[in-house]
Order: structure tokens, then sequence, then C-alpha cells
């Protein structure tokens, strides 16, 4: 199975998501909708929340094995679309490192919990376990009082920065006093 990748309305995707559903309620077309999704501490007024907010905010992620003309124009007649990436003449499948990215987020379910850190004695961050893990490198920022991690991803062509969340476990120790 192929992933394309699909520009829909920003905040609109799960809205694109059902019409496609409810339009393909008979099951004629064969394919998958990806939405990958994550969790955030989002602190407002003293109290913190978990929010699950998009990945990709307007992008969503077909599986087909190819894009026939039904697929298309289904894709295409539903609320909120606006384009195949790269273009719509020719609709392109995910390779290479955009399918790995892809498949990173596929792994943890379809919504990235909150990662498991810890920051050694330079203060570098070292993921033990979540949806951060494989993204060390493409760690832009990091912000300890939010808890959040700014991943730099490129898609399609797309650079993407994303919050990701994490917690600290521990810090290790520091050898020398400063």
């Amino acid at each position: 199975m192929d992933y394309y990748v699909v520009q829909v309305s920003t905040g609109k995707e799960k809205n694109f998501i059902a019409d496609a559903e409810f339009k393909n309620k008979f099951k004629e077309l064969s394919y998958s909708i990806v939405f990958p999704q994550r969790i955030l501490k989002i602190r407002k007024a003293g109290t913190v929340t978990e929010k699950q907010l998009p990945v990709f905010a307007g992008y969503l992620f077909i599986g087909a094995d190819e894009i026939s003309k039904e697929l298309y124009q289904h894709i295409r007649k539903c609320k909120g679309f606006y384009r195949f990436l790269p273009n719509n003449q020719e609709p392109r499948f995910l390779e290479g490192m955009d399918l790995e990215i892809l498949n990173q987020f596929i792994s943890f379910g379809g919504v990235a919990k909150i990662s498991q850190v810890v920051f050694d004695e330079n203060d570098r961050i070292k993921v033990i376990e979540g949806p951060l893990s494989g993204l060390e490198g493409y760690i832009v920022r990091v912000n300890k009082r939010k808890g959040r991690a700014t991943v730099c991803l490129d898609i399609c062509q797309t650079a993407f920065s994303i919050d990701l969340g994490f917690e600290t476990i521990k810090k290790e120790k520091n050898e020398s006093p400063n």
C-alpha cells in the first residue's frame, strides 16, 4: 500500500474524513485515510490539560494501491479538499525519508503520546521512549518548562515545525558541580 498526501482545510480534517467515509459508505473504493495526531499538555490559567492536535495540520495521508480515476474524483469531491501533493495532475506516493517519517507516527497508533526523556550533564536530550525516538537529530528547540520539543520535519519538500510533548524522567548525575 502506498500513501499519497492530500491538503485539506486546516482544522477541518475530521470533517473531510467523515465526508469521505459517508460518500464511500458502500465500500466501492478501497482506501484508508491516515490522520496522525499528537498529545500536548497545555497550561492555561494554572490548570494543565491534555489536548489532541494534528501532527501535520491541514494534511491527510491516503493509503491506496494507486489513485484511480474513481478514487481521485471521490477524494476531490469531499468537503475541504484543496489538492494532492505535489500537484493534482500527477499525485505521487510517499517514498524514502517521507515514508519513514509517516511510518514513525503510524507505529504509535495514530496518536503520538508524550515521550519519556532524560537530560545528560550537558543538558542534551536523550529520548527513552515515545514518538521523539528516532527524531533526535531533527530537534531544533527544547522548552523544558512547557515540556515540548520542536522538531523540524520535511515531507514532500514542505518543512513542518512540530511541537511534541515530553516528560523528564530524571536528570543524569552531574559529575562536576557549577
